[in-house]
């Protein structure tokens, strides 16, 4: 069966894959660990960074959320999210909560995006912009929070006019089955593909149609 995705045209968003989400001791992490446990959140992720990078020609883009202190003490409008985050001082810059995981670090030739203060990628860094000097079309996003940052760059991605792909697997959310279920019936209305890494991983072996 052919492929849908065409070659040289395919991208994949890494969101937020931090030592605040990813560490154990993050100020995130213990609520996405039940997740992380439970969908192999972490494993799905490596299996997909470490799959993707054997395909030439993949470009591989990095997210992450950094707030100053500036950011926490002036904002005239704070969302229910932000207060949460504000509240902890997660995602604090220049410190080690926003540095990738070193299991999922950056690897010469990847692409480190601006730091997002809102939840969606595309709108907030220089995403776009990376996208078209590659002339990426294919837009797969994995990462978190599902139900926030990934979903919103996931629905602007497709309002924009990219093939957006999901993930079941390489990817999380607070909250348990119950948020899981809407996370996808979610990601399924604003996305082209919603796939297991294997599938993925398989698909971009596949001839183009």
């Amino acid at each position: 069966m052919a492929s849908d995705y065409e070659r040289g045209r395919v991208g994949l968003l890494l969101v937020d894959l931090v030592n605040e989400n990813f560490s154990k001791d993050g100020k995130a992490y213990p609520i996405y660990a039940p997740e992380y446990d439970r969908l192999g959140t972490i494993g799905s992720l490596k299996k997909l960074v470490t799959g993707v990078r054997r395909h030439e020609g993949i470009p591989v883009f990095y997210s992450t959320t950094a707030f100053t202190g500036e950011d926490y003490s002036t904002w005239r409008h704070v969302s229910g999210i932000h207060r949460q985050m504000f509240d902890s001082r997660m995602f604090e810059a220049g410190t080690w909560h926003t540095e990738f995981h070193e299991e999922f670090a950056p690897q010469p030739g990847d692409v480190i995006l601006a730091p997002h203060k809102g939840l969606d990628v595309l709108q907030h860094t220089d995403l776009e912009f990376q996208l078209r000097q590659r002339d990426i079309d294919y837009l797969a996003i994995a990462g978190v929070s599902g139900i926030m940052a990934v979903e919103s760059t996931a629905r602007t991605a497709m309002e924009r006019g990219y093939h957006v792909t999901a993930f079941t697997d390489a990817i999380a959310a607070p909250g348990g089955l119950v948020t899981y279920q809407a996370m996808m019936r979610g990601l399924t209305m604003v996305s082209h593909n919603v796939a297991s890494v294997d599938d993925f991983l398989a698909a971009l072996d596949e001839p183009t149609a």
